[in-house]
């Protein structure tokens, strides 16, 4: 049986890292991007077998992926649809999925929401690279209006990539996001930031001097990509702000246990997110 023909919209990390799978597993994959020099590269790198910035390249691609900016998605599905064939199936990337989902779903009944979790510090095509989703989850987010063909189509693809699949609801998807992604986006920020006000000039030389592991790990995300960033919160917002107020009472708690010098309190604590940390981290 021949590989279905795929068309990507977006070669930057995601996008291009998906072309290179693909193409590595004998799927015939059709690029689109904004910039011809981006088209170029993709072309140079193995990304695709074709590579326009126009639409009508993908007029035969039987499943399209959206890897376009959270707020890109749903106008390049607009600009898609007039070539897109009958049977054609859509997909997104996006890390939001309940708005995404709604929309595009009403655009395109061939649409199913998806959000592979993975990624790196680093964005564009030149980042893309072999391997990125190998072991990482894939979520795919279907509704009683997606077409049964749509996930078993995907399911093929997730699993050619060497991704685990994984279904659930787009709002449900969204409220687990909010808090192992976007939250600690967040509080990250909110670290740095907090540094960079209420530190007095000396202690935050010092400080830059000082740091480690520690403060390397726990800043990352809150040092990545501010537009992406600023979209998680915008197409999340409420998923978000329950999360981040569910942290803030817990953080008046441990301060409150600081405070009144509750040492028990604070150890059991520890002790519990010590114990619970690893259920987060399965390989």
């Amino acid at each position: 049986m021949s590989k279905k023909t795929i068309g990507i919209i977006g070669l930057g990390l995601i996008g291009g890292s998906l072309g290179l799978d693909l193409q590595n597993e004998g799927y015939r994959v059709l690029g689109v991007s904004r910039k011809q020099e981006t088209c170029d590269i993709a072309l140079f790198k193995g990304v695709c077998a074709e590579s326009s910035i126009d639409f009508k390249l993908l007029e035969e691609a039987e499943i399209i992926f959206l890897a376009t900016p959270i707020g890109s998605i749903v106008s390049s599905l607009e600009k898609l649809i007039p070539h897109l064939n009958s049977q054609a199936i859509v997909t997104d990337v996006a890390s939001v999925k309940k708005i995404i989902v709604e929309q595009c779903s009403n655009l395109w009944p061939g649409f199913i929401g998806g959000h592979p979790m993975a990624g790196t510090a680093e964005q564009g095509i030149n980042s893309a690279q072999f391997g990125l989703f190998r072991n990482a989850a894939y979520v795919l987010t279907p509704t009683e209006r997606t077409l049964p063909e749509a996930v078993k189509s995907l399911k093929e693809i997730i699993l050619a990539i060497g991704a685990k699949l994984l279904l659930a609801d787009p709002q449900e998807h969204d409220s687990a996001v909010a808090w192992i992604s976007h939250l600690p986006v967040i509080i990250s920020a909110a670290l740095l930031q907090g540094i960079l006000i209420e530190a007095p000039e000396n202690i935050r030389h010092l400080a830059q001097n000082l740091a480690s592991s520690g403060f390397r790990d726990t800043s990352r995300v809150g040092g990545g990509n501010p537009e992406l960033g600023a979209m998680m919160a915008k197409y999340n917002k409420q998923a978000l702000l329950r999360s981040v107020s569910g942290y803030q009472d817990t953080l008046k708690m441990m301060i409150e246990l600081i405070e009144k010098e509750n040492w028990a309190g604070l150890t059991e604590i520890l002790e519990n997110t010590q114990s619970t940390r690893p259920k987060f981290l399965k390989e």
